[in-house]
């Protein structure tokens, strides 16, 4: 993903999981029924930090939670 660099990451995060939340609900009416569709956690890496493997790592980890 791209974004602009004045705009920070617990932003974008945020923002994306408003959105993503918003289409879910819409497309699947049942899940306006749960308080909330995502955990408050979000990860961040530049790609030149972090190989593929690790962010699959992360997401298994989050599995669960």
């Amino acid at each position: 993903m791209n974004a602009p660099t004045n705009e920070s990451a617990a932003e974008i995060a945020r923002l994306v999981k408003g959105r993503a939340s918003k289409l879910l609900r819409d497309e699947f009416p049942h899940l306006k029924k749960l308080p909330s569709l995502w955990s408050p956690s979000y990860f961040v890496a530049t790609t030149e930090q972090v190989s593929t493997e690790i962010v699959k790592k992360y997401i298994e980890g989050q599995k669960g939670k």
